[in-house]
């Protein structure tokens, strides 16, 4: 899935067609920690500043607290990145050049600024700069509160949900916890084009396919 990743990870072309997927983040946290690892470097942590919208909960939800939440479509509160590492951005920022679900590598790190090429898409090649910027929770979170943050996460591994409208040549599916939803699969195993470029784990050779029962009447 990923062979010789220390020798081929400064290659985009090789980078761009290929991601593992996983239903959930902790899955995709897991694999993007271990796969980064590898990599040549000194690895950076971010950490978020996160703060609640109404100043008379601060008592009700301290900082700490507000630090451990880790929720999809944000960025988690302690952000470790190596130069070479591919990201995908959570929110859109200069569409359509940087938008929601664009992936990018990171060429170089100085201070809160980050460098990244992007990897696909019309612009793919160019260089660009991102910085933190305030992301307010989503709007069903019952905890109203902002994150001060990169808006990006790690892409060697993605989430199914977050790899919806991206092509990959190459394409992991790990299953060892299963889909959760309806047509979470389905989206999964149509990133490629051919079927024998899907590589899929599951305990037991066996998982769930989750169906809407209106489907079946």
């Amino acid at each position: 899935m990923i062979p010789d990743l220390r020798h081929n990870y400064t290659n985009h072309g090789w980078l761009r067609e290929r991601a593992i997927l996983a239903a959930k983040n902790l899955d995709v946290d897991v694999i993007n920690f271990k796969i980064q690892q590898s990599l040549p470097g000194n690895e950076i942590t971010f950490k978020s500043n996160d703060t609640v919208v109404d100043p008379d909960e601060v008592v009700n939800y301290p900082v700490e607290f507000l630090n451990s939440l880790d929720l999809p479509g944000m960025p988690p509160h302690n952000l470790r990145l190596k130069i070479g590492s591919p990201i995908i951005l959570l929110r859109n920022l200069n569409a359509p050049k940087l938008c929601n679900g664009t992936r990018l590598v990171i060429k170089k790190i100085t201070g809160n600024i980050l460098q990244a090429t992007i990897l696909i898409g019309k612009f793919q090649g160019e260089v660009v700069l991102l910085r933190r910027i305030p992301i307010m929770i989503p709007s069903d979170s019952p905890i109203p509160f902002k994150r001060f943050q990169f808006p990006i996460r790690l892409a060697f591994s993605l989430t199914i949900n977050n790899s919806q409208g991206q092509t990959m040549t190459i394409c992991g599916l790990d299953l060892e916890n299963p889909c959760f939803s309806h047509g979470q699969l389905y989206v999964a195993c149509s990133r490629v084009g051919k079927p024998s470029n899907l590589f899929v784990y599951t305990p037991h050779g066996l998982t769930k396919y989750i169906v809407n029962i209106m489907a079946l009447r």
